[in-house]
């Protein structure tokens, strides 16, 4: 009859929406750093913990008021042990337990094992109860029992709560706990130094009526006192055999401070990265909006750079370390996540419904254009997204990724045209590229301060000269364009030049351009 009622409660409880809503709300508040309220309510743990350790700290010299300790004994205490049970209701799904094991009794045709799903809960609750951070939760509620004046020194574990709501701390503890091997090892080290040091001073020292050490807890607080090279003076030996001890012993102990100084820098070292982009995570999570570049290349990085002028928020996302790095040179937000992976998004935690305007493909492939449609597009069906083209035949494949714009660049040849049909060399041209199955295409290329000198002196070589069309440079500083540009047009750095030929040809060109000369 229990059983069947607890079984009852189970499914009810696991098919409120209410209920699971509330829980939900209380685990993203307690444990899910992401979630927007949490920093909130960690400030507000944080101011508490600081009154009650200062009030503490007053009391012992000063009065205070009752109300100030009855809000310290009972109110904070209070709120505490709230927090703590709330831990330890988010902690484990009992429902979820009990439904699997009545549906796998159920199966088997045997009787609800009440007593086994309840054993089943018990050490899935002791997990949390005995974790670390559980039972600092559990002393900085004992002083609560005010009336036991001892408890009362339990108002400083308080203050180790703070681990769970400073993020800094929490990292902290994270990258030392990265070399937990080394740390051991040091204080294996430093614990056989401390012991024969400490023998050997009380030995040394303790029949000498002149010396200070005359118990071995004198001689095992000189020898903490010496070994982590603090030297308060109070103790110190005064025979010749002690002081070659203490000798041996000030040595040794700039070995344990140098030790434990190269660990703690090798993993500061070592999560370095992992920091840099956590810290990269958090500011993505923080900007209301933005658009999404994915894959990074010269042409990501002109439309980047275009709606940095316009001061609009860019992300970029790209597979490739050595781009990101590139692309953070010149101040993008980028990430190294690749833009085709569910995963990336996941990590990242981008809300596409309220923080992407529009995501913008720019791989230097159509097929990596595609894959990254769809993993957005089982994300979210409602962000615009926009696609460069590469290669005609693909439209149609973009088109049922999902794509709302595609882009190819050989369409704009007929506006191109338009703007420019009267002047010589553009009949040429167009009809170059209008040719089916030419093979000639139209590229932006960026330039560099080599490239920039080079440019009229390299199209004039036999190579090009009239195989490859120099149709016009856009010029950064003015915002202008000039079409057919004489070679007295002054050429700088971050120019673009608009050159027509085959692939293989604009490629030589570009290489050639930035070819050093030899001395």
């Amino acid at each position: 009859m229990i059983g069947r009622l607890i079984v009852g409660i189970a499914f009810y409880l696991h098919a409120s929406a209410r209920y699971r809503h509330i829980k939900k709300f209380f685990y993203n508040l307690l444990e899910n750093s992401a979630y927007p309220y949490k920093k909130f309510f960690d400030y507000t743990m944080i101011m508490l913990i600081v009154i009650s350790v200062y009030i503490l700290i007053r009391h012992v010299k000063y009065d205070v008021s009752q109300e100030w300790l009855f809000f310290n004994n009972y109110v904070i205490s209070l709120i505490f042990l709230a927090e703590y049970l709330v831990r330890l209701w988010v902690y484990s799904d009992n429902s979820k337990a009990i439904i699997e094991q009545y549906e796998h009794d159920l199966f088997l045709q045997r009787p609800f094992k009440l007593l086994h799903v309840v054993q089943r809960i018990i050490v899935t609750k002791s997990e949390f109860v005995f974790s670390p951070a559980a039972i600092i939760d559990l002393l900085a509620i004992m002083p609560f029992f005010h009336e036991m004046r001892l408890l009362r020194v339990f108002i400083l574990f308080r203050v180790f709560k703070l681990f769970r709501y400073a993020k800094s701390l929490t990292q902290f503890v994270s990258i030392l706990a990265s070399k937990k091997f080394e740390i051991l090892t040091l204080g294996v080290f430093a614990s056989v130094i401390i012991a024969v040091s400490s023998v050997l001073i009380y030995v040394m020292e303790a029949n000498n009526p002149a010396s200070p050490i005359n118990t071995l807890f004198d001689a095992v607080y000189w020898s903490v006192v010496t070994i982590f090279t603090v030297g308060y003076g109070d103790f110190v030996p005064v025979t010749t055999e002690g002081r070659t001890v203490a000798m041996v012993i000030i040595v040794a102990g700039i070995a344990v401070i140098s030790f434990a100084t190269s660990i703690v820098v090798s993993a500061f070292t070592e999560k370095l990265d992992e920091i840099k982009e956590d810290k990269l995570i958090d500011d993505v999570s923080k900007i209301d909006q933005f658009y999404l570049i994915c894959g990074y290349g010269p042409l990501a990085h002109q439309v980047a750079h275009r709606f940095q002028i316009n001061d609009k928020k860019v992300v970029i996302l790209e597979s490739n370390k050595e781009r990101v790095l590139e692309a953070q040179k010149e101040g993008f937000l980028a990430l190294a996540y690749d833009p085709a992976s569910l995963h990336s998004y996941h990590a990242l935690r981008i809300d596409f419904e309220s923080q992407v305007i529009a995501a913008i493909l720019l791989e230097e492939s159509d097929v990596l254009n595609v894959y990254t449609a769809l993993t957005i597009r089982e994300i979210t069906k409602h962000v615009p997204l926009l696609s460069i083209l590469l290669h005609h035949e693909n439209r149609r494949k973009l088109a049922l990724a999902g794509i709302n714009e595609i882009v190819y660049t050989q369409e704009l040849i007929g506006l191109m045209s338009k703007e420019v049909s009267g002047r010589p060399v553009a009949f040429e041209v167009i009809h170059a590229l209008r040719s089916e199955n030419s093979g000639v295409f139209i590229e932006e290329v960026i330039l560099d301060a080599l490239m920039a000198t080079r440019l009229f002196e390299s199209a004039k070589l036999p190579l090009f000269h009239k195989r490859l069309i120099l149709l016009g440079v856009y010029k950064q500083t003015g915002k202008s364009f000039f079409f057919n540009p004489s070679n007295t047009l002054a050429i700088e750095a971050g120019d673009v030049a608009i050159v027509v030929g085959t692939r293989s040809l604009i490629d030589e060109f570009k290489a050639l351009m930035r070819k050093k000369r030899k001395r």
